[in-house]
């Protein structure tokens, strides 16, 4: 089957990774991070919500997978409702775009893909160099992981 699958992770930046899935062999189109710019968040929002509109088209990508939050009561919610906020405009962009878009949180990747919890996955070296035919940066590994797991769903 030959399928192209992209996934962003937002925090207050944005990881995109794009894999190609041939055959038995998965390829790393891209492992990019896009950062907000600085300003007016309405402004910057604009400009993320128009680059991942022209991201998904130039490539012609319909399979998005989007890694969710997590709901959190540390003192760090501030920063995770800003996270929110991004991460939505980019479900608007991706929606706009393609015809299957997924969100997938941690939890449920660590639920529903193989027998370990995501984190042990992203560790695993060895999973990553027996899993693609090239490699993502170590720190764009769980946007790699939300892509399989979304596609297994």
């Amino acid at each position: 089957m030959d399928e192209k699958w992209v996934g962003f992770s937002v925090t207050s930046n944005i990881v995109i990774v794009g894999l190609h899935f041939r055959d038995d062999v998965i390829e790393v189109l891209d492992d990019d991070t896009w950062s907000l710019q600085r300003g007016d968040k309405p402004d910057a929002y604009r400009v993320v919500y128009e680059r991942v509109l022209n991201y998904l088209r130039e490539r012609d990508l319909q399979n998005i997978a989007i890694k969710g939050s997590i709901a959190s009561t540390h003192s760090g919610a501030l920063t995770h409702l800003y996270a929110a906020e991004l991460r939505g405009v980019v479900m608007a962009a991706a929606a706009q775009v393609a015809t299957d878009v997924r969100v997938i949180t941690k939890s449920t990747i660590s639920k529903s893909f193989g027998n370990r919890k995501t984190d042990e996955y992203v560790a695993d070296d060895s999973f990553w160099r027996e899993t693609l035919e090239t490699q993502v940066r170590k720190g764009s590994r769980e946007t790699a992981l939300a892509i399989l797991a979304a596609r297994k769903k």
